[in-house]
C-alpha cells in the first residue's frame, strides 16, 4: 500500500498493519504481536518520512505473513540514505532522538535494508507472532 510521506501516513500504516495482522491471525488488537507490530512499523515509517522522503513521493507498506512473523516492509525513495547496520551505531548515547532502531532491533527477530533498484530502499522488519509468558 502506497501512503503520504507524513505524519498522518505514518499512523495510517501503523493503524493498517495492525489491522491486517488482526486479520490474518485472529489475534487481539491488544496482544503482544499487535502491539509489537504497531510499534515496529510506526518506527520504520517514520524512519522513511524523515529520512526517506522527497517531495511529492509516497512510501509503501507491504506486511507478508510468515509462519511464525509478520515481515514489514517499508520502502522510500532515498536509497542513499541507508540505516546504520546496527541500532547501536544509530546515535550517540546521550542524544535525545535516533533510538527508533533499537526499538526495532528490541521487537523484531531480524531486520535489515535492501535496496532492490537505483530508486528506492526497504527497510525491513521481522516481528515473531508468539507471546510471552505472563
Amino acid at each position: 500500500m502506497r501512503l503520504s510521506s507524513t505524519r498522518r501516513g505514518a499512523r495510517l500504516a501503523r493503524q493498517l498493519a495492525v489491522q491486517q495482522l488482526t486479520e490474518w491471525t485472529g489475534l487481539p488488537h491488544d496482544s503482544d504481536a499487535a502491539q509489537a507490530v504497531a510499534l515496529v512499523t510506526a518506527e520504520l515509517a517514520s524512519n522513511a518520512i524523515t529520512h526517506g522522503r522527497l517531495p511529492g513521493r509516497d512510501f509503501r507498506l507491504t506486511l507478508l505473513l510468515l509462519p511464525d512473523a509478520v515481515c514489514i516492509e517499508v520502502t522510500d525513495p532515498r536509497p542513499e540514505n541507508r540505516p546504520p547496520h546496527s541500532a547501536i551505531e544509530s546515535e550517540p548515547i546521550d542524544a535525545t532522538t535516533g533510538r527508533g532502531l533499537l526499538l526495532v532491533e528490541a521487537y523484531a527477530d531480524h531486520w535489515g535494508c535492501t535496496a532492490r533498484d537505483a530508486y528506492t530502499k526497504t527497510v525491513w522488519a521481522e516481528v515473531p507472532l508468539r507471546t510471552t509468558s505472563s
